[in-house]
């Protein structure tokens, strides 16, 4: 049993017995008096003092109710001894009257155990009677649980503190400086307060009232999101985003975007005024709370919704006011339904941001394109409230005019030429120049350029119109033969290269052909990167011309004397140079004579006067045995050198013995002696 329980227990048992005492003396006094004078009161003993008996306000109904009691319980009494108490005996006037008229004797004390005492002390109250009583005991004292919010008298109140009675076994004392936000605080007013400590260290209730705000500001914040309720909240200030609200004494984000449906761009004007919001979001981890105002607006716009996009027909003519504006496009608030202008739908002629032509709370008339009823998309025009500029294009306007204009736009095959607002022609980048070498619209012309074209072809039904530049100015192809007739020389700017050749602009308008085999006599070009770059000068004959097909061939090294037709003397078959082997390569080895002519010299030409080769690096003189001045090839041999010279000396042998032979007319034997001699002499033997 709790310690408290068995307190209360015993506090009861006391009141009882001090009514059990009381009910004695009573039949005491109704027993004398019926006997009268006649017979001699009995000696009455006094019962064991008791050490303690609690004087409680709350137990006076319960005597009261004792002497309520029919005396029939007398003659009980007129048997036994009465024993008195002294504090009784205080509480009972009737009982102090009989003292003095009926002297008591004083018996020994008597030691007793308490279930004697128990048993001459038992109460007389039924166990149902005894559990009501505790009962009614029980709720003048109030069950509390620390943490919680209770209601609470105000008792007393001082300088500092404020004394509240929430029904416990003791008052709390609350700091006065926590009932700033109450008027006129009197005792017997009912606050609300909140259990920090039921006893602290000194036995006092610990009460705190602004604890108890905060609670109940978190319980109605939280009843508010649970109940979609809508309260009020006074914005206290400004903050990145948004604004805070005061709820319920809590701080409170009002995010800028939930402010209101459409944008607001100053948000300092609600700064210190009330607003009505909704709870949508409570973050208990951080203290966050989240409210908004826009909802309260969306549900009143609901129903206007639903009204105008119930009556929404395409072509209607509308009134809306600029909501928002974005690179793509203009939202416009037609009255709680929004609908999206696009960028292209405002004007006819071409615009690079709304905000050129249109302003943001702008009062505007549009036309209704196109809705959807289950994704309430509205698509709105303004461009169509006025008449297409090619239905009021001069009809003098036709294919071969030249007009003036503004560049729009620029791609990579042409560009937009706008006439007037609404009317564009395309200038094709093939339009722009007489060059066959096709290159960027970016090259000629960029946004934001006023040019001159002539109307190529017209199409009114489809709006259509394509345009050019170079038919300004006069073909240069029309006297072509006489600016560059065949073998006439220029010069021309390198602008492109192929696998075949390099491309020349000789002047706008006209490129020539360079061949790789034309650019040089004498220079083997795989590449013609390796000979040029793009953008060098270079001087050119006119090798051949078509004017119908607009080609031109040209030529570079025609420019320069063919050196092969020196060479052709200078390396004849048969003439002898010095030279040293350069590269040894498949089949043989290339030496250079000089900086243009590479001769080739077979691996059996490469053979030396004791048998061995010729090696990289190493001179030795050649004989020339190729020369082909249209291939530009040369081949040239050593081993031709010494071979040559071996049959120089025999020849000169034999013509010697011959001379010898007619002036000494020798004999045959002899002529084979000498013949024989001049043979060992070339073997090395002698």
């Amino acid at each position: 049993m709790p310690k408290k329980e068995e307190k209360d227990q015993k506090e009861v048992a006391k009141t009882e017995e001090k009514v059990d005492t009381t009910k004695k003396v009573k039949a005491a006094k109704v027993k004398e008096e019926k006997v009268g004078a006649k017979a001699a009161p009995k000696p009455v003993a006094k019962a064991p003092k008791e050490k303690s008996v609690a004087k409680a306000p709350k137990e006076e109904p319960i005597a009261k109710e004792s002497k309520e009691e029919p005396a029939e319980k007398a003659p009980e009494a007129e048997e036994k001894e009465v024993p008195v108490s002294k504090e009784v005996a205080d509480l009972t006037p009737e009982a102090k009257t009989e003292e003095k008229e009926v002297k008591i004797k004083k018996p020994a004390p008597v030691q007793q155990t308490w279930e004697e005492f128990e048993d001459e002390n038992k109460s007389e109250y039924s166990d149902k009677e005894r559990a009501d009583l505790e009962s009614l005991y029980g709720e003048t004292v109030n069950t509390i649980t620390e943490k919680q919010v209770i209601e609470g008298h105000v008792v007393a109140l001082t300088n500092r503190e404020v004394i509240v009675n929430i029904g416990f076994k003791s008052d709390g004392i609350v700091s006065r400086s926590e009932f700033r936000d109450v008027d006129e605080l009197k005792p017997g007013d009912i606050v609300e307060v909140y259990i920090e400590e039921q006893e602290n260290a000194i036995g006092q209730l610990v009460l705190s009232r602004r604890k108890a705000k905060i609670v109940k500001a978190w319980d109605n914040i939280q009843k508010a999101l649970d109940e979609d309720i809508v309260i009020d909240g006074m914005v206290k200030r400004r903050t990145k985003g948004g604004l805070i609200v005061d709820v319920y004494g809590v701080e409170a984000f009002l995010p800028g975007s939930q402010i209101d449906v459409k944008p607001i761009r100053d948000f300092d004007i609600f700064v210190g005024n009330k607003m009505e919001v909704k709870v949508v979001k409570i973050n208990y981890s951080n203290d966050n709370v989240v409210v908004s105002h826009k909802v309260l607006i969306e549900k009143d716009l609901e129903k206007q919704k639903i009204e105008i996009l119930s009556n929404l027909e395409k072509g209607q003519v509308l009134e809306g006011v600029i909501k928002n504006m974005t690179n793509f496009g203009v939202f416009i608030d037609l009255g709680g339904v929004d609908g999206l202008l696009h960028i292209t739908d405002i004007s006819w002629g071409r615009i690079n941001h709304p905000e050129d032509v249109l302003k943001l709370d702008e009062k505007v008339n549009i036309v209704v394109l196109d809705f959807d009823d289950e994704k309430k998309r509205i698509s709105l025009g303004m461009k169509q409230l006025t008449p297409h500029p090619w239905d009021s294009l001069a009809a003098d306007i036709e294919i071969g005019s030249k007009i003036k204009g503004k560049i729009v736009n620029v791609a990579d095959y042409g560009s937009f030429l706008e006439i007037i607002p609404g009317v564009e022609g395309l200038i094709h980048v093939s339009e722009m120049s007489w060059s066959t070498h096709l290159r960027s619209a970016q090259d000629f012309v960029t946004v934001g350029d006023e040019v001159e074209a002539v109307i190529l072809t017209l199409d009114r039904d489809t709006r259509k119109m394509s345009l050019g530049i170079k038919q300004i100015t006069p073909d240069p192809w029309t006297d072509i033969t006489k600016k560059y007739p065949v073998g006439s020389t220029h010069k021309g700017i390198v602008r492109n290269f192929t696998n075949f050749g390099v491309f020349a602009e000789m002047e706008e308008g006209i490129d020539g052909l360079i061949y790789i085999s034309d650019l040089s006599w004498t220079k083997k070009i795989k590449h013609p990167s390796e000979f040029t770059d793009i953008g060098d000068e270079l001087e050119v004959v006119v090798l051949e011309l078509d004017v119908e097909g607009r080609k031109l061939s040209l030529g570079h090294k025609q420019t320069t004397e063919n050196p092969w037709d020196k060479f052709q003397k200078d390396f004849a078959l048969g003439t002898k140079h010095t030279a040293a082997i350069s590269e040894i390569v498949d089949k043989g080895a290339t030496i250079n004579f000089n900086d243009e002519i590479v001769a080739f010299v077979p691996t059996r030409h490469l053979e030396k006067e004791d048998g061995t080769k010729l090696q990289k690096g190493e001179e030795a003189e050649f004989e020339i045995i190729e020369f082909n001045k249209e291939f530009k090839k040369v081949v040239a041999s050593h081993m031709t050198i010494h071979k040559e010279e071996e049959a120089k000396i025999v020849k000169q042998a034999a013509k010697k013995q011959a001379k010898a032979s007619d002036e000494a007319k020798p004999t045959l034997g002899d002529a084979n002696k000498t013949l024989q001699d001049l043979k060992d002499k070339m073997d090395g033997k002698k």
